[in-house]
């Protein structure tokens, strides 16, 4: 009697993370690697957008929500020149800071807040730009993603400010997941080497 044939049992395969899903954690090493990389390609990263101070910058990071820097650029280049502290903001007037930022998206909108957070900046921080997060997020129209960029920019604080292409980016590599923008942020902040951050 012929005994039967053993069934053949296939290879489990090592199983593919899902497309878009994130990849296993990197070594310290590799995200050393990552960025060491970038700062070849781009040893001194500066930000695109126009400023003059940290007042103007910050009004910048306002008025980039939903703008493209090349246009915001383009209305704050003239104005800048003429105004650059909350004091001569406060003279022009949100009429014609409207004028000026025409042709940015919502402009409306970012001309109350401008002129607003110029106010508290008068009121509450004798007309400077404050140097905390916490402080920063106070002023109307600035939130955590504009804090974190003048705090970099600004007053070379290493923070990580988080906008939807970092925090898609961060995601899809498996670098620095996370559900929400402040969930990347923290990772990144844990991912990046110390010496990187300034810069990142």
């Amino acid at each position: 009697m012929q005994k039967p044939k053993p069934k053949k049992v296939a290879k489990a395969k090592a199983a593919k993370p899902p497309a878009g899903q994130a990849r296993r954690r990197y070594t310290r090493a590799e995200v050393e690697e990552i960025f060491r990389r970038f700062s070849v390609q781009r040893p001194e990263p500066k930000g695109e957008l126009h400023h003059v101070n940290a007042f103007t910058l910050l009004v910048a990071v306002a008025l980039s929500a939903q703008a493209t820097d090349a246009g915001v650029n383009k209305a704050t280049r003239p104005l800048f020149a003429v105004v650059d502290t909350p004091q001569k903001m406060l003279a022009l007037g949100e009429e014609r800071l409207g004028d000026a930022i025409k042709t940015i998206g919502l402009w409306r909108n970012k001309a109350k807040n401008v002129i607003a957070l110029s106010q508290k900046l008068m009121d509450d921080f004798g007309g400077e730009v404050p140097r905390t997060r916490e402080e920063l997020v106070t002023l109307p129209g600035v939130g955590r993603k504009t804090a974190n960029v003048v705090l970099s920019m600004a007053f070379g604080e290493p923070t990580m400010a988080v906008d939807t292409h970092i925090f898609r980016i961060a995601n899809r590599l498996g670098l620095a997941p996370g559900k929400t923008p402040d969930a990347v942020e923290q990772a990144l902040l844990k991912a990046v080497p110390p010496h990187y951050l300034k810069h990142a």
